[in-house]
């Protein structure tokens, strides 16, 4: 089915652009002198890293003389000290996997972003996409990132099947996900199942039901440090979170296991319901491919936000301003999305940003479902670990997981938030 990002692109851009810029020191991360192309991400999965294998064999047919390396390294590594740990070491990458946002924003300030304007505007990657969707990728008015995708960074999944033979309908308000919450809870079927060890995997379904309850524009000033966290709404919101864990609508071992086992407990069917991000669809293509399931947004919260607002956020690829090979770098990822290698990705359940994609490949009818749903959201909502600084982040993620965990109340838990970042 055609699909178009114009929208998403220009909304996600305007949030992007009022993101806090993450702190961090600029050093190391040197171009190497030999013949490799490193590349480096978070792991995408099975079925991708089968197109990503591809195109790089693709490329060194091209380039006889060269070796493209890929890294692939698990996600939550990556996002913290996986990619600043390889940005500043010997052999750093020439092309890495970054989020639009402050991250975006913090790699460009730190001198690992290079420019490539000319690139997307007169040089391989030109007429690939879109002029649009390089409103969130400039810096200071250079093009520093090629985009990829654009992710719904959380929905609610449930099992079509559970849902049947307990006479349910997936719910669309809150007063109706508890309800669904005590009968799943009733039948010893896990409502909602998380792998929340490393704190974002619930963070980002409860940071966007805070969003819901407190407002878009309250959020993001809380996020972006220009105001506390510790107010009666902040408070109201995380007593939402509190009623969570008094339905038993969450796994107990929740905090303790990490976003892979959180998911195995729904491919299993132990588990009615996962909420995590669009990336569901291609893990279940290798993980459980004979999993009935569908989606539905966060249900509706009492509260002043907008209740069809959508979480997401536009990924994509940097080339290093350090590396020696740039050029080389914007052909490889000119190569990326032609329209084979764009058509090859939506085969494995993950739909690019480039023009190609409109054609061919028939797109799975829950990724053009979410695509849809972020494109025509009225409000968008940044991830906090990828649209804001990361230890406000990180320290927003910890206060929901001790309510959800049961270890602290809400108005503690808000407190602590102010009084940890000082």
């Amino acid at each position: 089915m055609p699909v178009t990002r114009k929208k998403t692109l220009a909304a996600v851009a305007a949030l992007s652009a009022s993101a806090l810029i993450l702190t961090g020191c600029s050093a190391g991360g040197g171009g190497s002198d030999d013949n490799v192309l490193r590349i480096a991400m978070g792991s995408p999965g099975e079925a991708q890293i089968r197109v990503w294998d591809d195109v790089a064999a693709q490329f060194e047919a091209a380039n006889p003389d060269l070796t493209v390396e890929m890294n692939y390294q698990d996600d939550d590594l990556y996002q913290t000290i996986g990619l600043p740990n390889l940005l500043n070491g010997r052999n750093a990458p020439d092309i890495y996997f970054e989020w639009a946002g402050a991250r975006l924003e913090q790699r460009a300030a730190d001198g690992f972003a290079a420019d490539l304007s000319d690139a997307v505007t007169s040089g391989p990657i030109a007429g690939l996409f879109d002029d649009e969707v390089f409103g969130s990728l400039t810096v200071d008015g250079e093009i520093v990132m090629v985009p990829h995708a654009a992710d719904v960074a959380n929905v609610l999944w449930y099992n079509e099947d559970i849902f049947a033979d307990a006479g349910l309908t997936p719910p669309t308000t809150w007063d109706e996900l508890l309800a669904t919450c005590d009968a799943l809870d009733a039948e010893g079927i896990i409502p909602i199942a998380s792998g929340n060890k490393d704190l974002w995997a619930a963070g980002n379904w409860l940071a966007h039901l805070t969003s819901r309850v407190v407002g878009e524009e309250a959020y993001s000033a809380a996020l972006s440090g220009e105001a506390d966290f510790d107010t009666p709404e902040w408070v109201e919101a995380f007593g939402y979170v509190e009623e969570l864990a008094d339905h038993n609508c969450v796994n107990e071992s929740a905090n303790a296991v990490d976003d892979n086992e959180g998911a195995q407990l729904f491919f299993q069917g132990k588990a009615a319901m996962h909420a995590i991000g669009s990336w569901l669809v291609s893990w279940a293509i290798d993980e459980a491919p004979d999993l009935n399931f569908d989606y539905v947004n966060l249900p509706t919260m009492p509260g002043e936000g907008n209740q069809e607002s959508v979480i997401g956020v536009v990924t994509g690829y940097v080339v290093n301003a350090k590396s020696n090979k740039q050029d080389l770098a914007a052909e490889f990822l000119a190569l990326l999305n032609n329209e084979e290698n764009v058509q090859a990705f939506i085969g494995a359940e993950l739909t690019p940003m480039a023009l190609s994609a409109s054609s061919g490949e028939e797109i799975d009818s829950r990724s053009a479902g979410l695509i849809n749903m972020l494109e025509s959201a009225p409000a968008i909502v940044l991830p906090p670990d990828t649209g804001y600084d990361l230890e406000t982040a990180n320290a927003l993620y910890a206060a929901l997981a001790e309510v959800l965990g049961g270890q602290t109340s809400p108005a503690d838990a808000v407190a602590g938030i102010d009084q940890k970042l000082g």
